[in-house]
């Protein structure tokens, strides 16, 4: 008999109860969405992961052997010990964010939004913000307005992503003018790019205060923008 042997025994035990607590985590990771279940595996992961090496090192520290080495062996063992821990807290901490829905890395969408001339008079009273299902957050408005190659001008912007989500909108808002909403074709989490995408029309326009939606495109307005 050694000493692992009472432990991995009552491990074996506590697993095979039907009301064991093992049991219970298991069973609700299973009932979860993946959220849910990867910080559920992380976390006993990092159980098991820790119960193996209090297992290894109090064999190692009880088995009486000791040599000239001892020293940097035990200064090996905590090194190892000290980084799994250290491993097991990155894991959790990602695998938190992600259940829910943070963006640890915060990138940034810089954008640019063609518009007509004659709605620049709008423009400094005007908005853009953009729109998720997990917030609203209004854009950082860069103040240049430059003309493109079509007489027509370009807003430029900033925003951050603060979630890791697919369904993010960019809303513009000028007075006097229908709202248009630009749908992002980004990934949950969007990898950086050096260069503008394609621009593409306005996915919705909604109509003023008492008049009917529209959902027709306005080639008048249209939008293209990059990940920092």
């Amino acid at each position: 008999m050694n000493l692992t042997s009472p432990v991995l025994k009552g491990v074996d035990q506590t697993a095979e109860l039907p009301g064991s607590s093992v049991s219970l985590l298991l069973k609700i990771a299973d009932d979860s969405p993946d959220g849910v279940l990867g910080m559920v595996m992380s976390g006993l992961s990092g159980v098991a992961a820790a119960l193996a090496v209090a297992i290894v090192l109090t064999v190692y520290f009880r088995s009486g052997y000791r040599s000239s080495g001892d020293i940097l062996r035990h200064g090996l063992a905590a090194t190892a010990v000290l980084a799994l821990l250290a491993f097991v807290a990155y894991d959790m901490r990602h695998a938190a964010l992600a259940y829910l829905g943070l963006n640890p890395a915060k990138p940034s969408v810089e954008f640019e939004i063609r518009l007509p001339k004659a709605a620049l008079s709008a423009v400094a009273d005007g908005q853009v913000e953009l729109v998720t299902d997990r917030n609203q957050k209004l854009a950082r408005m860069t103040g240049v307005l430059a003309s493109d190659g079509d007489g027509r001008s370009v807003l430029r912007g900033s925003v951050t992503l603060d979630y890791r989500t697919t369904d993010r909108v960019v809303v513009l808002n000028l007075p006097g003018q229908a709202q248009r909403q630009f749908k992002l074709r980004l990934a949950a989490s969007p990898s950086h790019s050096d260069q503008f995408g394609p621009w593409h029309l306005a996915d919705r326009v909604a109509a003023p205060v008492g008049e009917p939606a529209r959902t027709e495109p306005n080639d008048a307005f249209a939008i293209r923008y990059r990940v920092l």
